[in-house]
């Protein structure tokens, strides 16, 4: 089905066509149809399905389609994780709106605010935002949300993750209630389902493939590797296989940078990205990972949902996830659209039991991957005291006290008291004696008359 089928105007189909896409995604020919008749929807389809374009899309084609009068304002809304994910879809919005004279923004923290002031007091019509940098605009008062007509909450199971919530819940009250509510998530948890029937009338619920699998496109599998082994089987993997587009997560900032560091010193293009990066590095470093600058790019969890990239050919978990949702997202960044892609694992013994609550979320084991041709290096243990033969005691040539104990160790010194020594009785009297004023020539003379027996 093309997308002049599914109701979108011409000078839309133009922009879209110009970024090379040719026909809708499955989660994309239900959504749009629906949400151009003004239904709120709810997406729930696994990362890589489409559904950044099933909500951009029919937004530019309302706005495109209706100019408002004076000034430009606000009038669709899209709530979003990470700042990573708010860049994507923006350029998703320019790239496909490109024959229609709409002004967008994207809203995050980490970068200087007086840009954006600048752009929002010119007038903007879409405004993409991560919740925190949006409640300081409000705060300030440089947004006004009275006139959105579409509020979009993407990726909204991440948004809960992340601690966000009560965030979109008072940017929520800010917008007008009489609007249209799109809400895309990977995921359907209880809480996100209460958020549901806050925010949303009679959505249609749209769910593309089975919940919580992953797609088909997606070839998973293990290996068994142990914990101080990971770094070497990554190497030896990068060096025996074609893996020309490989993403790595890490659990840690930390381990993201070690990780990055050791491939670099092999001899390999990497380059890590995490939050504890400025935003223009991170940028820099999906830029360049984007047009193949570095085969390798290493992530923690909290910016997997902002790496966007066509053509990643392998996803690897260095570390096991701690929560299986992360797992799906994680494995997601491959295997997009059409494309296939591969997903591995590394697990360690310590890391048995968060797989098993991975492939008990999965309701499938994961195939174990077995690597011949990659032998474990061998880590040397400090030999301890039971490994070791003990020498044995050697006969002492002292003679043996009345106690007939020997005393073959070494002479044990002597004890401090725990009381300070007191000074000898004569030193004690020759203090006193030092410390008495001298006599005076009368006292003397009276001394020396008694002595004699002069005076009684």
């Amino acid at each position: 089905m093309p997308f002049k089928a599914i109701g979108l105007s011409d000078p839309l189909v133009q922009g879209i066509l110009a970024t090379g896409y040719k026909a809708p995604t499955e989660i994309q020919s239900q959504a749009i149809p629906a949400a151009i008749a003004g239904q709120d929807v709810i997406g729930c389809a696994q990362t890589g399905t489409g559904k950044t374009a099933a909500f951009v899309l029919p937004i530019l084609n309302r706005l495109g389609h209706k100019k408002l009068p004076g000034k430009t304002c606000v009038r669709a809304l899209i709530l979003t994780p990470t700042r990573e994910l708010a860049t994507q879809i923006e350029q998703c919005i320019v790239g496909y709106g490109r024959f229609l004279k709409l002004r967008s923004l994207s809203v995050y923290g980490g970068v200087n605010i007086n840009t954006q002031l600048a752009a929002l007091q010119r007038g903007v019509d879409i405004v993409v935002a991560t919740p925190g940098r949006l409640l300081d605009h409000m705060q300030r008062k440089s947004i006004a949300l009275d006139r959105v007509e579409v509020l979009v909450l993407d990726e909204a199971d991440r948004m809960f993750d992340m601690g966000f919530i009560k965030d979109v819940q008072k940017i929520i009250k800010a917008v007008p209630k009489h609007r249209q509510t799109l809400l895309f998530s990977a995921t359907m948890s209880p809480e996100i389902k209460t958020l549901v029937k806050e925010v949303q009338k009679s959505p249609k619920i749209i769910q593309i493939g089975p919940l919580r699998h992953p797609i088909d496109t997606i070839t998973q599998s293990l290996i068994n590797v142990p914990k101080h082994s990971k770094v070497e089987l990554l190497l030896h993997l990068l060096e025996k296989n074609s893996m020309y587009s490989v993403l790595v997560f890490s659990r840690t900032k930390h381990g993201a940078d070690k990780i990055c560091r050791k491939l670099s010193k092999a001899g390999l293009l990497a380059v890590a990205i995490h939050s504890n990066r400025s935003q223009n590095q991170r940028q820099q470093a999906l830029d360049g990972f984007k047009a193949g600058k570095f085969q390798v790019m290493v992530a923690t969890d909290i910016a997997a949902r902002g790496i966007d990239v066509e053509g990643i050919t392998h996803v690897i978990n260095f570390d096991v996830p701690g929560f299986p949702e992360d797992y799906i997202h994680r494995i997601g960044r491959t295997g997009r659209a059409t494309a296939t892609g591969d997903a591995i694992m590394f697990v360690s013994e310590e890391e048995s039991k968060s797989l098993r609550s991975i492939e008990k979320f999965l309701g499938h084991k994961i195939p174990i991957h077995e690597m011949e041709s990659f032998s474990t290096p061998q880590v040397t243990a400090p030999e301890s005291c039971t490994d070791r033969e003990r020498p044995r005691r050697q006969p002492s040539s002292k003679p043996r006290s009345s106690s007939g104990r020997g005393q073959s160790g070494p002479a044990r010194s002597k004890p401090r008291s725990a009381r300070p020594v007191s000074k000898p009785k004569a030193q004690a009297a020759t203090t006193q004696a030092k410390d008495k004023p001298k006599p005076s020539r009368k006292q003397r003379k009276l001394a020396s008359a008694r002595k004699a027996g002069k005076i009684k």
